[in-house]
């Protein structure tokens, strides 16, 4: 069977710039052995399929798979997959905007332009112990300034640092890492003295060693920073992905209904997925 396929780079104008993630736009009838297996050939942090809604007021539905295991949500697939939908026809039920269902539930998003933002789910902040992460992360446990484990359908152990010098310069033990349990990863940030921040990801437990830029990441330094009113502007960027020679750009913004993660998408491959 032959299913349309786009590859799209999420958080970038500029194609090989973000990160990419697999789309599988007609996966009915594929099972959750198949996608994994799918998941895994692929090797991106993400691949999704995209199926019809159960629910009647969601646009489509949405599953998303690492190269180990499945996610009830993560950003920029969500991001990735609409723009994919959007160049493949799908005309939204209401203008200006997307509904997606998947794990976490329904995702609203909105079309602005080239632009595309999702409403962070709900995220659950919960104190955490440094030790095993600093260790992880070749560094001295008192020079995390703040941490927290962020639930927002990913789980991330998100760790602010004080510049972005330190956070561009590590250089993490992945066996370590790969041991922790209870989190997706670690996030890594530090905020610049113009007020945007700079993000590292690192995820090798889902075969990820380190996401070239992580929305749901993203939404956990935005929750944190929240937290701690460490940025007073109701917006900021992000920028991450420069460790690995990326440039991905993520705007955030912080409104009455929640957190607001988004930015660009360009497609680089389109073609048939057989089998």
């Amino acid at each position: 069977m032959k299913r349309p396929f786009m590859q799209v780079d999420v958080f970038t104008e500029t194609p090989f710039m973000g990160n990419p993630v697999a789309v599988i736009l007609e996966a009915e009838g594929l099972g959750t052995e198949e996608m994994q297996q799918i998941a895994s050939w692929t090797n991106l942090s993400e691949t999704t399929f995209v199926l019809p809604p159960t629910e009647a007021s969601a646009d489509y539905r949405l599953r998303i798979f690492t190269p180990r295991h499945e996610l009830p949500f993560a950003g920029h697939p969500t991001i990735g997959s609409a723009w994919a939908l959007l160049e493949h026809g799908l005309k939204p039920k209401k203008g200006g905007q997307l509904i997606q269902q998947c794990g976490k539930g329904l995702i609203e998003l909105k079309l602005e332009g080239r632009h595309i933002h999702f409403a962070l789910p709900e995220p659950s902040l919960l104190d955490c112990d440094n030790k095993e992460a600093a260790e992880a992360l070749g560094i001295e446990e008192k020079a995390i300034l703040q941490s927290s484990l962020v639930d927002v359908g990913a789980v991330w152990h998100t760790i602010r640092l004080p510049s972005r010098e330190r956070v561009l310069a590590l250089k993490p033990d992945m066996g370590i890492m790969s041991k922790m349990r209870g989190s997706t990863g670690i996030t890594v940030f530090a905020i610049d003295p113009s007020g945007n921040a700079e993000v590292r990801s690192f995820a090798p437990a889902a075969g990820v060693p380190e996401d070239p830029v992580c929305g749901s990441g993203n939404g956990a330094v935005a929750a944190l920073i929240r937290r701690h009113n460490l940025i007073s502007s109701p917006s900021y960027s992000a920028f991450q992905g420069r460790s690995m020679g990326r440039d991905g750009r993520i705007e955030v913004k912080y409104e009455n209904d929640g957190i607001w993660i988004g930015g660009c998408a360009v497609t680089c491959i389109r073609g048939e997925l057989k089998g």
